[in-house]
């Protein structure tokens, strides 16, 4: 290619991907910000459900990780069907039926009752975030995945903090109508997962060569260029469906993200009776239960675009474990209430930065449906550390009588993701792709 020509393959793809993402991207971080909320809101409840049923920390701890039973059962084959049917449909049916669900958990009375709905909303969100992580490398090509990844993956801290502050006040609608604060609270925060559903199936497109809203040109491009990335990954090995979910370094990453979750999911969802210690009212509660996620918004988009330009990816995801373990455990020994906060505030920046370098690594290395099959699997088995981590959480908070050994138990799973992904090291398959120099977002 001459040299006269790359500016202009540089504008077209900077114009592609820049068009490209516009038009998927507000959509995909709307639709989690939903999912993420829906799944975690139960911190929040705990404030007076737990009271009002009658909950030891240790069954509220259970029912709010047994979700990530129901979600690994479902995980894998929900994401090898999306890969089969498309991301437009299977999306807007995971959409609409854990809005369903979600909703009904305002009729929970009692322990049981409690299990199993939060079993089933698992089941009913069971591939969401595989799924769109799959569906990024349909559209992405890899040099854009850390950067792409963190700007859906902020959906996350967003939906904490926006959510502790609308959860707070729904708190206070206690009594309206004859229902409980919490049973508001999970009612109004579902329902706009059903309506999601079916704006999704409307709006979205599954791949490039159905994106009519692109030029012809742009088109023909961002096919091209995933076909060669693609070509590359297989040239060097290609995965079957079973050898991704029986392959070694995809058991490792599951590992990896099992000590995320195991700490990430353990803190989410006590944090809010963390920090009640340090307000009063349920409107001041949210607000400053919101401050740690609006520093862990910021450190996630940062850190994975700083991924982007060095191309290293297991030294950054190590290093956000590393930090989200320390903050963890100067949080438990500290005593001094702003001391507290500020190790949150640390603890949410580890964790929330450590996402989109992290699914880096296995995009790097799977196509079709092994990443259909592999993502999902990682995703599964390393969400049952939000099982894990929530019920270890709540039994030491029984045994203890306070939140200090809690969480330094939550703290041994990032070190471990650490340990692990540093062996691992990063795969550097997509480096020898011949492409033209990045684009700017």
């Amino acid at each position: 290619m001459s040299r006269s020509s790359a500016p202009m393959i540089d504008a077209l793809e900077r114009e592609t991907m820049a068009r490209v993402t516009r038009r998927l991207l507000p959509m995909l971080m709307l639709c989690y910000f939903i999912a993420y909320l829906d799944r975690v809101n139960i911190g929040f409840a705990g404030l007076t459900m737990n009271r009002d049923l009658g909950f030891s920390a240790a069954v509220f701890g259970f029912g709010g990780g047994i979700f990530f039973i129901g979600y690994f059962i479902f995980e894998v084959p929900s994401n090898v069907i999306l890969e089969k049917v498309g991301a437009r449909t299977w999306i807007a049916r995971i959409l609409v039926t854990w809005g369903i669900i979600s909703g009904l958990t305002a009729l929970v009375a009692g322990p049981y009752s409690f299990f199993t709905i939060r079993f089933f909303l698992g089941l009913a969100e069971a591939g969401f975030f595989p799924g769109i992580i799959l569906y990024l490398t349909w559209w992405f090509p890899s040099r854009y995945r850390s950067r792409i990844t963190a700007m859906f993956m902020a959906a996350i801290p967003i939906s904490n903090i926006i959510g502790s502050v609308v959860s707070g006040a729904i708190l206070n609608l206690h009594g309206w109508l004859g229902l409980a604060g919490w049973q508001w609270l999970f009612i109004l925060e579902a329902a706009p997962a059903v309506v999601l559903g079916v704006v999704f199936f409307l709006y979205m497109t599954d791949r490039p060569e159905h994106a009519q809203w692109l030029p012809p040109a742009q088109r023909r491009w961002l096919i091209e260029r995933l076909a060669a990335e693609r070509a590359t990954r297989e040239a060097i090995r290609h995965y079957s469906l079973a050898e991704a979910l029986r392959d070694r370094r995809v058991l490792l990453l599951s590992l990896v993200y099992f000590g995320g979750a195991y700490a990430g999911y353990g803190l989410v969802l006590f944090q809010p009776q963390i920090v009640r210690k340090l307000a009063e009212g349920y409107g001041t509660i949210g607000l400053i239960n919101a401050i740690p996620y609006v520093f862990g918004v910021c450190a996630m988009i940062l850190w994975g675009r700083h991924s982007d330009r060095t191309g290293e990816r297991a030294v950054h995801t190590a290093i956000g474990y590393s930090v989200g373990a320390a903050g963890l455990i100067a949080c438990g020994l500290a005593t001094d209430p702003v001391m507290t906060m500020a190790m949150l505030v640390v603890a949410a920046m580890g964790q929330s930065s450590t996402g989109p370098c992290f699914w880096s690594l296995p995009t790097a290395m799977l196509s079709g449906t092994a990443a259909a099959g592999g993502i999902a699997l990682i995703n599964a088995v390393g969400n049952l550390g939000g099982f894990f981590g929530p019920y270890v959480f709540g039994l030491v908070r029984d045994a203890t009588g306070n939140f200090t050994l809690g969480l330094i138990a939550i703290a041994i799973g990032p070190v471990v993701s650490a340990v692990v992904v540093l062996l691992l090291g990063h795969d550097r398959r997509l480096e020898h792709i011949p492409i033209q120099r990045s684009a700017t977002l």
